[in-house]
């Protein structure tokens, strides 16, 4: 990729993002009309749509992760378009969960609220990812400037709690909540300050070392460089 342009290999990034996002969607319309839900499935839809949220949020959170690790710049327009897919299956998630299980009841819901702590942790997730969604446009960027960063900061917080909606939501059933904590908590780790400088330090040394050798190569005649 790297004889494409700049935007070239943005275009194709985007691409493949759209297209491995909208890829849990079209799975599970292709399995309902298949029938392929099993007995119960309201739940599969909700753990369905709650696992692409989930996923996708977490690799949101890895982009500027991936840059500091690995310099790749060319990745950073894709944190947005993967918040906004987050958001979409979030949104599917609690359609599903206040239409399809509680069917709008205002009594069934607040119970279910107040009674499972894995729905009002999630619960509070989307809240925080509703204005990020509202605000994602180059227009409110520029409308709230400095704001706009401290209120998209908030995202960590989101990604928190829909892993910690997720622990309490399957228990100790299966261990893909716990490698989630553990995924989200290592990407965070790295935005610590004297955890980046480190990595951005030690990833410096090695770049330095590649140009040095290179530069090495090019002062050696071609019949030694072959035979090193």
């Amino acid at each position: 990729m790297n004889r494409l342009s700049k935007k070239s290999q943005q275009r194709i990034l985007k691409l493949l993002t759209h297209i491995g996002a909208l890829i849990p969607l079209a799975l599970l319309v292709w399995d309902y009309n298949l029938e392929l839900f099993g007995a119960d499935p309201i739940r599969e839809v909700t753990l369905r749509t709650g696992k692409a949220a989930i996923t996708i949020l977490v690799l949101s959170l890895a982009i500027t992760p991936f840059k500091i690790w690995f310099g790749w710049k060319q990745i950073h327009p894709l944190r947005k378009l993967l918040g906004l897919y987050a958001f979409l299956y979030v949104v599917l998630h609690l359609t599903v969960f206040f239409w399809l299980d509680y069917a709008l009841n205002p009594e069934l819901i607040s119970e279910a609220l107040f009674e499972k702590r894995y729905a009002l942790v999630g619960l509070g997730s989307f809240l925080i990812l509703l204005p990020l969604a509202a605000t994602s446009t180059r227009w409110a960027m520029r409308k709230m400037g400095k704001n706009w960063t401290k209120l998209h900061r908030w995202v960590y917080l989101a990604g928190i709690l829909a892993v910690l909606h997720y622990i309490l939501l399957v228990k100790n059933a299966y261990t893909s909540p716990f490698l989630y904590a553990v995924v989200l908590a290592l990407l965070l780790l790295t935005r610590v300050k004297p955890v980046k400088q480190a990595i951005l330090r030690f990833r410096r040394k090695l770049e330095n070392r590649g140009t040095g050798n290179a530069k090495n190569n090019k002062k050696k005649p071609i019949h030694k460089i072959a035979n090193s």
